[in-house]
């Protein structure tokens, strides 16, 4: 059995939930989207987030802790098992919002109005939230994708050369949200501040339906307006909403 298949396959099916909880949680329930429209989350235009594929990843290797004798106790084992698991998920989420922040200044997604956050970018609230991801699936998934796991390790034919496809085009997703990436940064450098991805989106979504041009849901960054004149419109209104904050 081809070990690295399995993970890797793995890491596609959680990259893709990933991105489909993350659809209907900012749909429905994120307060960084009072208005309640369909934006396409993340970094990439595809419907995919690494970061869920690599906690899918993480929760499937540190499933197997269960097999270690940390007590006597089998319930504070699990009980450290999932303490391990939500420090995990939670350190590579604090990762992947930290690196473009430090060296692209761009924010990702912001915590800074949840309480006991580190930067904005972990917070207790979230923190729950995986543990509690992860006990439900320590008992519910996991022994489904020990079976997955076995089966895509097999190396079918079909499934390898589905499987480059996708990281083909991920890797080309990739590249051009890389170089969309440098743009926010020389904005940033210039302007001597951190731009916030996530507002920047919905600020051109604004645009184009005042303008009543047609909004791409998987690409919300294409529009007839440049970029540059975006992000200009998007810093004047967080000016005016400080001022206005200063003014009260």
């Amino acid at each position: 059995m081809n070990v690295f298949i399995g993970y890797a396959f793995i890491f596609i099916i959680g990259s893709v939930l990933g991105w489909i909880i993350e659809v209907f949680f900012r749909r429905f329930f994120s307060s960084a989207n009072p208005e309640r429209k369909w934006l396409n989350p993340g970094l990439c235009t595809g419907p995919y987030l690494p970061l869920y594929g690599t906690g899918l990843v993480l929760l499937y290797l540190l499933s197997s802790l269960d097999k270690v004798e940390f007590t006597s106790v089998k319930a504070i084992n699990l009980i450290i098992m999932f303490a391990i698991m939500s420090v995990s998920i939670t350190a590579t989420e604090f990762l992947f919002g930290f690196v473009p922040l430090k060296f692209n200044k761009v924010r990702l997604w912001d915590y800074s109005d949840r309480w006991g956050n580190v930067m904005g970018l972990i917070c207790p609230k979230f923190s729950l939230v995986w543990t509690i991801l992860g006990v439900g699936y320590y008992f519910l998934l996991h022994k489904h994708f020990v079976v997955i796991f076995e089966w895509a390790g097999q190396g079918n034919l079909a499934v390898v050369f589905a499987m480059g496809l996708f990281y083909g085009i991920m890797l080309i997703d990739v590249c051009v949200s890389m170089q969309l990436m440098s743009k926010l940064k020389k904005f940033a450098v210039e302007n001597n501040i951190v731009v916030k991805y996530e507002e920047i989106k919905v600020n051109i979504r604004n645009f184009k339906e005042k303008q009543k041009e047609k909004y791409h849901f998987l690409f919300p960054f294409h529009s007839s307006r440049p970029l540059s004149e975006h992000l200009s419109d998007w810093k004047k209104s967080v000016e005016d909403i400080v001022n206005r904050r200063k003014s009260k």
